[in-house]
Order: structure tokens, then sequence, then C-alpha cells
């Protein structure tokens, strides 16, 4: 009996920075039953081939995801990671400062390496321009166990780019 339970999984994927790469990449997921959960396109960042890297976040079930990334691969999509998503554990912190100037892509594409997280959501406010201070709510993924982990590598990589943390309050009635 085959599994029929749809899961979330994470594919990633190096696009070159042409009109209609994202979409060309997005028909074989809709097209093999992919329910999808987020796109995270970063076009300020390439990689070492020179290509943009693209996190999809999609829901199938397992046999899917496998038609999936095969019909990926067929139409010439370059995937250079599929597997599971892990992310469990959520929390939403705030930055503040000079996120701009500091290249906000790479602050974003170093939470995901270092504090091995993955951003669900971003909301950047600058009621004074981009030239001023900013402020980014983001809403982090982590490990299940690893909230402090991934705190602690937010204020490294803060402290860094001379940031301000607000951080979520702990959970539960202590004071």
């Amino acid at each position: 009996m085959s599994e029929t339970r749809t899961q979330a999984y994470t594919v990633r994927l190096e696009l070159v920075d042409e009109p209609g790469e994202l979409l060309r990449a997005l028909e074989p997921i809709a097209d093999n039953g992919g329910n999808l959960l987020s796109i995270f396109h970063e076009r300020g960042n390439v990689t070492p081939r020179g290509r943009i890297p693209v996190e999809v976040d999609l829901e199938a079930t397992p046999e899917r995801f496998e038609t999936i990334v095969e019909a990926l691969r067929e139409a010439g999509v370059n995937v250079v990671q599929a597997g599971q998503e892990r992310y469990s554990e959520e929390l939403t912190i705030v930055l503040v400062g000079h996120l701009v100037d500091t290249d906000l892509s790479d602050t974003l594409s170093r939470l995901r390496t270092e504090a091995n997280s993955r951003v669900a959501d971003l909301s950047l406010s600058a009621p004074e321009g981009t030239d001023d201070e900013s402020s980014a709510r983001l809403r982090l993924k982590a490990d299940q166990g690893a909230v402090e982990e991934t705190l602690a590598a937010v204020r490294t990589v803060a402290d860094e780019k001379e940031l301000r943390v607000i951080e979520p309050l702990a959970a539960g009635g202590g004071v």
C-alpha cells in the first residue's frame, strides 16, 4: 500500500537570471500535483555559477514529490537539493538598524545557513527611506529544540552588522 499523506518538502534550485525562468521552474511542481507553500527568490545574490538561488517549499505525497523532482530535472532546472522539510519550531524577531546598507539579502542568507533556520515571512519598514534606519520583522522556522541556538546565531549576525535584535518573549508564566 502506497503512502498518500502529503508532506512538506524544500527544493533548492539555481536559475538563470532571465525573464520567465522562475515560472518555468514552478510549472513542473504545479503540473505534478505539488502545493506551493513559499518561494524564497534571492535575486540580489548569485551562486558561484552565476545563477540565482531559489528555495521552494511545497507539499506533496512522497510519490508525487519524486515525480516533481524528476520533472524539474527533465525541464532543465538545476535542482541543487531536494528533501523533506524539517523545520518545526517558529519564532518571530525584529531587527532594527541600517538593514539595507548592511545588505539585507546577505543577512537573510546568513540566518538560513548560520542559524540553520528558514525565513518564513519578512516585513520591512523604512519610513525615513533606505538611507536611514529601518526595521524588519522576521518569522523564522527552526529545527525542533534549536530555538536558543537559532537566537544565538541571530545575535551574532546582528552584532557583526550593528543591528539591534528584539527577541520573542519566552513562553510560559515564569518571570
